[in-house]
């Protein structure tokens, strides 16, 4: 079995580094019955997890890993993120903490799951 800290952590910093640079490199980490919840909004599919992605209203964004924890699952791992989102335009980083659901398969990992939100207050 894999370190799942190690996979994690190094999913993490893919999906982060996309998600900072360019968000359609996403894509092909979900499949057709993938679901993402994003601030409460359901998208499953490829297609509408990548309209969701590429839609969002913002460019350029640096995102910051606070914490970051998985456990094993009977498919894959289950990984929790806290971190921080800076935004070019805006001074204060948003606050968020984002749950994936990797499924593994043939060596390599899919996300089934994927819950994002922001934390404010």
């Amino acid at each position: 079995m894999a370190d799942i800290n190690a996979v994690a952590r190094q999913f993490a910093e893919y999906y982060y580094g996309k998600f900072s640079a360019n968000r359609a490199d996403l894509v092909p980490l979900y499949r057709e019955q993938s679901m993402l919840t994003f601030e409460s909004s359901q998208h499953i599919g490829v297609g509408n997890i990548a309209e969701k992605y590429t839609g969002l209203p913002f460019g350029q964004v640096a995102a910051r890993i606070s914490t970051l924890d998985a456990q094993p699952t009977p498919t894959g791992i289950c990984i929790f993120v806290t971190g921080e989102l800076q935004l070019e335009d805006q001074e204060q980083p948003l606050r968020f903490c984002q749950c994936f659901n990797l499924v593994s398969e043939s060596g390599s990992y899919w996300v089934l799951n994927d819950i994002f939100r922001l934390n404010y207050g």
